[in-house]
């Protein structure tokens, strides 16, 4: 009995780090000027005492392209997942995707390849092939994060995205419903607060704050599940462009 309990805590507690991975990046203003960055976070399920940590990370490459990875860990779990991109015309493009799950009863594994010049997509989904046709604005599950971050810099209000999940497209759709100072490891911040939106009987809320201050950088995430367990992802540290990220100092600290 306390393997199964261990075991569905385990899987409790990567499924918001899983989408803390579809939900953070640090872009910069509208013209899509990507900054490099790194931040670690800590998640905590409301009555369990235990916690998971998440890496994720924005590097350029040498050939001007970008590489955006993401890693989680919980219990004996582990979650990674990575793009490579480029900006064409001002718009993010992915070129590929790669998902990987270990370590929690059975494994998952996705590979996306984005064909441009071709106008395909092709990949992997429950060990199956597939192909999809592309379409202006594309997205894959991390790189929208650094078009939602743009739009946020840009002063928008309510976001959607074309998105390739798993083995089909899927509207992605965001709004932003104020601002409010979130209270983080290394300080204080004056965050814009946003709801994911979804279908009015969906059981599951998700809201996320990002840093205005630090493009935009997410620095919580709240989520409730359909059962009505509570998750809270909170940002531990971060640099960006090589800059220790920082908040407003806490009184008393």
């Amino acid at each position: 009995m306390h393997a199964n309990i261990r075991s569905r805590t385990t899987r409790l507690l990567v499924a918001p780090l899983a989408t803390l991975a579809l939900t953070l990046a640090a872009g910069s203003a509208s013209a899509l000027e990507l900054t490099p960055f790194s931040a670690s976070y800590a998640a905590d399920m409301k009555n369990i005492p235990v916690n998971g940590e998440a890496v994720h990370s924005l590097q350029q490459n040498p050939d001007g392209s970008w590489h955006l990875s993401f890693s989680a860990s919980m219990f004996v779990a582990r979650l990674t997942e990575e793009s490579s991109l480029q900006v064409v015309d001002e718009q993010i493009r992915p070129l590929s995707y790669h998902y990987e799950r270990r370590g929690l009863g059975r494994g998952k594994e996705i590979t996306q390849q984005f064909d441009w010049q071709q106008g395909l997509v092709t990949g992997e989904y429950k060990d199956e092939a597939f192909n999809l046709p592309t379409e202006p604005g594309l997205l894959d599950k991390t790189t929208y994060q650094l078009a939602l971050q743009a739009d946020l810099a840009a002063g928008k209000q309510d976001m959607q995205y074309r998105v390739v999940d798993g083995d089909e497209v899927e509207e992605y759709h965001f709004r932003v419903v104020g601002e409010d100072r979130v209270t983080t490891r290394v300080g204080q911040f004056d965050a814009v607060e946003v709801e994911r939106i979804r279908e009015p009987d969906a059981k599951r809320e998700t809201t996320l704050w990002f840093a205005k201050d630090w493009n935009y950088l997410l620095v919580r995430l709240s989520q409730t599940e359909t059962d009505g367990q509570h998750y809270q992802i909170m940002l531990k540290e971060a640099s960006m462009d090589g800059q220790p990220v920082s908040g407003i100092p806490v009184k008393g600290d």
